[in-house]
């Protein structure tokens, strides 16, 4: 397996784990699904759509991970 797909399944795992509502995890997902496939249909490479939504989505994971931090912080000060 190619590092894309690989990347690729944890983001889909990560999808997974957090399923239920809305949080910036789905939005990065999704942004990087739409400028990856605008990549693919430019360049032609479909791994490029695939490697845009791992990237979205690990992005979308750090994102709402800040915002956890930052809501445990605000709480224990």
């Amino acid at each position: 397996m190619t590092p894309r797909v690989i990347m690729a399944i944890v983001a889909g795992v990560l999808l997974l784990v957090f399923w239920r509502g809305r949080n910036a995890i789905w939005g990065g997902a999704t942004i990087g699904a739409i400028v990856g496939l605008a990549l693919a249909l430019v360049k032609g490479g479909w791994s490029l759509l695939a490697l845009s939504f791992a990237i979205g989505t690990f992005v979308g994971l750090g994102a709402e991970g800040l915002g956890r931090l930052s809501d445990r912080l605000k709480r224990n000060s």
